[in-house]
C-alpha cells in the first residue's frame, strides 16, 4: 500500500476520545485507525506513529475469566465491585480486591500439589455451553469502530499453572524434573483450549483484529526464571498459539508485566508480534536491539510539561520521531507515554511521523 503524503488538514480535531489518562482529540487521520494499527503491527508499513488509541480491546462477560478477573469491556456495562470475581474457566475462585482493583485467587487448597496429576485433576471447560450467539447479538455495537478491536485472554501458561498450584509451586514445577514432561503436555493441552476458544470467538465476533494474552513473568527488578527455562517450557506451546492467530490473519500481542528484557528473544521466539513493556524495562535499549524483530513499546523521553515551552515541546517529539519512527522499524509509545502527551506534543508528533513514514 502506497502511504499518502501528508495534508496539513489531517490535523483537523474531527473527535475526541476518553481514555484512562484524559481525552484526547481525534485528527482527520487519512485511514481508518483500523487500518494505521494493522499495517504497522502486522505489515510493518506504518503510516503515523501509534499512541494507542488506535486500537481497543473486547473482553465480554461471555468469558468466563473477565468475569472473574473482573476486567470486562463490552457494550454492557459491568460493575467490578459487585459483579466482579466468580469462577474463571477451569472452576477456580477469584474475589474482586478492590484496594488492588483486581482479583486473587481465592487463599486455600490448590487444585494441583504435583503437575503430574493435571489429567486426572483438570475438568476442560465446556465453550459450547457459553452463550455465545446471544453475546455477539448484544455486543454488534462495540465493533460500530475505525479502531481495531482486539481479545485479552486474562491467563495465559504460566499465569494459568498459578492458578493451579500457586506461585510457589508452578515456578518449581517449571524446573523440577520429575514434574517437567507434564508441564509440558500441560501447556501443550492449554495450547489447544485456547485456539478452540480463538476460533469461536472469530466465528461469531469476526471483527476481531487481534489477541491480547497476558502472561506475567517478571517482578519489578528481575525476571522469574531464565530464558532457558522459558525456551524449553513455555515457547513452544505459545508459539503453537501464535501461529493458530497468524494462520487466521490475525495479530498476536504479547502483555508481559515486570523486568523481563532477558525474555525479549524468547517472545520474538514464540511468535508474538508486539510487547508493550513496563517502565522498570529500558526500552529504548530493547528498541535498538529487537526492533526489527517485533513491535516493541518505547517511552520517550520525559519533560515537565509546566516549564517546557511548546516550541521545546514539538522539538522533542521531532527529536524522538526522527529516531524511533523508522519505515523498517516501527514501535508503539509505551503505556508510561500519556505523561508527556501535551497537545503540542502529540500534534508534532503525529506530523513528523506522517512524513517520515511517507517518504
Amino acid at each position: 500500500m502506497a502511504i499518502p503524503a501528508f495534508d496539513p488538514k489531517e490535523l483537523e480535531i474531527v473527535g475526541e476520545q476518553k481514555t484512562f489518562t484524559g481525552t484526547v482529540p481525534i485528527y482527520n487521520f487519512p485511514v481508518p485507525r483500523r487500518e494505521a494499527f494493522i499495517a504497522a503491527i502486522r505489515d510493518r508499513k506504518p503510516i503515523w506513529q501509534l499512541t494507542g488509541i488506535e486500537h481497543k480491546h473486547f473482553m465480554p462477560r461471555l468469558y468466563p475469566d473477565n468475569v472473574a478477573r473482573a476486567l470486562v469491556s463490552e457494550v454492557k456495562p459491568f460493575d467490578n465491585l459487585t459483579q466482579g470475581g466468580g469462577k474463571d474457566i477451569f472452576g477456580i475462585q477469584w474475589d474482586y480486591v478492590p484496594v488492588a482493583m483486581g482479583s486473587m485467587e481465592r487463599p486455600g487448597p490448590r487444585l494441583l500439589e504435583d503437575a503430574n496429576d493435571w489429567e486426572d485433576k483438570i475438568v476442560w471447560p465446556d465453550i459450547d455451553s457459553w452463550d455465545w450467539a446471544g453475546s455477539a447479538e448484544e455486543n454488534k455495537p462495540f465493533f460500530e469502530t475505525d479502531q481495531a478491536v482486539g481479545t485479552w485472554f486474562q491467563n495465559g501458561w504460566f499465569e494459568r499453572l498459578i492458578s493451579f498450584m500457586g506461585f510457589e509451586g508452578a515456578a518449581m514445577a517449571l524446573i523440577d524434573e520429575d514434574q517437567q514432561e507434564a508441564v509440558l503436555a500441560l501447556f501443550d493441552r492449554l495450547a489447544d483450549c485456547y485456539i478452540s476458544i480463538i476460533d469461536r470467538f472469530l466465528e461469531y465476533f469476526p471483527g476481531i483484529d487481534f489477541f491480547y494474552m497476558h502472561d506475567d513473568w517478571g517482578s519489578q527488578r528481575e525476571t522469574f526464571f531464565s530464558p532457558d527455562v522459558v525456551k524449553e517450557m513455555i515457547v513452544p506451546s505459545m508459539r503453537k498459539v501464535t501461529d493458530h492467530i497468524h494462520s487466521l490473519g490475525r495479530i498476536a500481542e504479547l502483555h508481559s508485566c515486570g523486568q523481563i528484557m532477558k525474555q525479549v528473544p524468547n517472545m520474538i521466539a514464540a511468535g508474538w508480534d508486539t510487547w508493550s513493556g513496563q517502565s522498570m524495562n529500558d526500552s529504548v535499549a530493547l528498541y535498538e536491539q529487537y526492533g526489527d524483530k517485533i513491535v516493541l513499546g518505547v517511552m520517550p523521553p520525559e519533560f515537565d510539561k509546566d516549564n517546557t515551552t511548546e516550541e521545546e515541546q514539538r522539538a522533542l517529539a521531532r527529536e524522538f520521531a526522527v529516531k524511533f519512527c523508522r519505515p523498517d522499524k516501527p514501535c508503539v509509545l509505551s503505556y508510561g507515554a500519556s505523561s508527556i502527551m501535551t497537545e503540542a506534543y502529540r500534534q508534532e508528533l503525529y506530523k513528523e511521523s506522517r512524513r517520515l513514514f511517507a517518504q
